[in-house]
């Protein structure tokens, strides 16, 4: 990826602009969903979790909390578990081990409120704070925790080659529907063959896919 000059000054440009707006139109609702968050569950509106950034570094990633306080602490005994069982894994049929990535299409640590925050991918705008400081881009592959990343061969490795972001080719072309090996095509895709054009394309298709709500659990 060419990500210099006046191409990374041009994505730096819509991101800044496009965060900005996105915070002054939805600062608002998004106070509302924090006030629900903490009506609904014990614990702070904001989950924060460190990620794997572009390269080596690693940042904080901001999202609604969407699971019940301490649930984190769950993860690898679930992970485990799924690993044993690759029927709890996606519902795509795509079997566990072969992904890095850990999701449960019926996760049983997410509120009531949670569901509904993840299936129009609302947990997910406190990122447009991410993307002003710098850590995220609004497009670009997703940010994984860390010990999903342990597990990337040296394929899914360049997915680090890019600076993560909210949305993506995976976000607009299936969401957690799609098998790893697929959602990893996508992601290579975009990283090797960035342009601004695309990322506009890809902020586009995102309203559809959110407003759909398919593919999100």
């Amino acid at each position: 990826p060419r990500f210099s000059g006046p191409a990374r000054v041009a994505k730096r440009a819509l991101d800044v602009t496009g965060a900005s707006l996105g915070l002054l139109l939805l600062g608002l609702p998004m106070l509302v969903v924090g006030v629900l968050i903490r009506r609904d569950s014990e614990g702070p509106a904001i989950f924060k979790q460190t990620r794997a950034g572009i390269g080596s570094s690693t940042f904080r990633c901001w999202k609604f909390r969407t699971m019940y306080t301490g649930a984190d602490a769950e993860r690898a005994a679930l992970r485990a578990a799924q690993e044993a069982e690759p029927a709890l894994a996606h519902d795509s049929g795509s079997a566990a081990s072969a992904a890095a990535t850990f999701k449960m299409a019926h996760d049983p640590r997410i509120t009531k409120i949670g569901l509904f925050l993840r299936k129009f991918s609302i947990d997910e705008l406190p990122q447009l704070v991410n993307v002003l400081r710098g850590e995220m881009s609004l497009v670009g592959p997703r940010p994984h925790p860390l010990d999903d990343v342990e597990l990337y061969d040296d394929v899914a490795t360049r997915r680090l080659l890019a600076k993560p972001g909210m949305t993506g080719l995976w976000q607009v072309s299936g969401r957690s529907d799609l098998a790893w090996d697929e959602a990893v095509r996508l992601d290579l895709n975009y990283v090797e063959n960035w342009s601004l054009a695309t990322d506009v394309l890809i902020l586009l298709r995102t309203v559809k896919v959110v407003l759909a709500g398919s593919g999100a659990y």
